[in-house]
């Protein structure tokens, strides 16, 4: 017994010289969570945040791809000529814009989406890229339209005599140039007599519209109140200004939708701030969420 009561002390201490005089990488081993700590778990509102970014995306995503399937119909209804070719080239068809806006406002809506919903930090800086270039470009058209005021209001009627020329070959552009002469009350681009440059309308050309102009350009496009008349502006440009003027609007839409426009400056600039306003809660929630995710994964 008293050998052995001899031993006990030196079996303890050395037990305790095990257990407390450790290597510090023994350390390590036994006790991680000095070196690796515990990831932070996400809060309640980090949850909210990363949801409602989900559903923000998918909003857009829908609406991308309604104003891109409108696009694609309004293409598609377009046949081609007997010859085999369109009618206006792809480049110059109003159409092309929708399919344009509709396919870039799906395809970074759908970054957003999935990068919400996957955690993934690669699609959330791809959606912040994408919004910080739309935004600078929005600043960009701005500052263009108040430095070169002068060049966009030439561009402008260049377009609108564009839009008389083929008014004939493009139902859209059709429509377009009817809704702005009906709605302003106005006949082509300085005066009704523009019309003449329209190879259709003008009084060399053969057929029952040569001389005419289109029937949105009458006062009174209305027979009787109620049934269309489409043969209101027929033989128009044939007649004296007097004449021509008791018929039609002798004024032309270019200054008519300047005035409009300048009378829409205060709606446009509120609609202008309100997309700048999306665009950032858009990129604030996911530049939340991409910050959320780095803090886990770190």
């Amino acid at each position: 017994q008293e050998s052995r009561l001899m031993e006990l002390p030196y079996s303890s201490f050395d037990d305790d010289d095990d257990d407390g005089h450790l290597l510090p990488g023994d350390t390590a081993e036994q006790d991680p969570g000095a070196w690796y700590p515990v990831p932070p778990k996400l809060s309640p509102f980090s949850h909210c945040v990363r949801y409602l970014a989900f559903l923000w995306n998918l909003l857009f995503l829908l609406l991308g791809l309604l104003v891109l399937a409108v696009g694609v119909w309004g293409l598609l209804a377009k046949g081609p000529l007997p010859g085999g070719e369109r009618g206006v080239p792809l480049g110059s068809d109003p159409m092309l814009l929708f399919v344009l806006v509709g396919l870039g406002t799906s395809a970074v809506s759908l970054a957003g989406c999935l990068g919400a919903f996957r955690a993934s930090p690669c699609l959330l800086r791809f959606f912040l890229g994408a919004m910080l270039a739309f935004g600078g470009l929005e600043v960009l058209g701005g500052l263009l339209l108040l430095l070169a005021r002068r060049r966009l209001r030439d561009a402008l009627r260049d377009l609108l005599l564009l839009c008389l020329l083929r008014y004939q070959e493009d139902p859209d552009l059709q429509f377009l140039v009817d809704e702005v002469q009906r709605s302003l009350q106005c006949c082509g681009l300085e005066s009704y007599r523009d019309w003449e440059s329209n190879p259709y309308f003008n009084c060399s050309a053969p057929g029952v519209q040569a001389c005419g102009v289109p029937a949105s350009c009458c006062q009174d496009p209305l027979e009787n109140g109620s049934v269309p008349n489409v043969q209101c502006g027929f033989g128009v440009l044939g007649l004296g200004a007097a004449a021509a003027g008791a018929v039609v609007h002798p004024g032309g839409c270019g200054a008519a939708l300047g005035v409009w426009l300048r009378g829409q400056a205060g709606a446009i600039a509120t609609g202008a701030a309100a997309l700048v306003l999306v665009e950032a809660v858009g990129a604030l929630m996911a530049l939340r969420v991409l910050r959320d995710i780095t803090a886990v994964r770190v």
